[in-house]
């Protein structure tokens, strides 16, 4: 069986395209856990879509000056940040409510 090669071009960068796509992914819990530490509040170019709420929260937060780097602690920069978030009331990601202590995952 013989191929051209235009078909194993197409066929090459079809996969590479699927393996790329595949590859990224948000959170595959839909809870947020994994978004803690250096945050930066942004109105467009997010990582993730964020809307607070007082129950039925997946991730509960505390914004704390150091120590950002466990589950739930949140340190807001202006640069330097590891996840860009963007406040909605809908259409979210993750529902995020902010708490003084027990930070983390339900």
């Amino acid at each position: 069986m013989k191929f051209k090669i235009g078909s194993v071009l197409f066929l090459g960068i079809a996969l590479a395209a699927g393996i790329g796509l595949s590859s990224f992914k948000k959170d595959d819990d839909g809870k947020g856990c994994h978004v803690y530490g250096k945050i930066k509040f942004v109105d467009y170019g997010e990582d993730y879509k964020i809307k607070w709420v007082d129950y039925g929260e997946d991730l509960k937060i505390k914004y704390v000056d150091y120590g950002e780097d466990k589950e739930g602690n949140w340190k807001t920069v202006d640069y330097g940040e590891k996840y860009k978030l963007k406040i909605v009331t809908y259409g979210e990601d993750i529902k995020v409510k902010e708490v003084d202590y027990g930070q983390g995952c339900n």
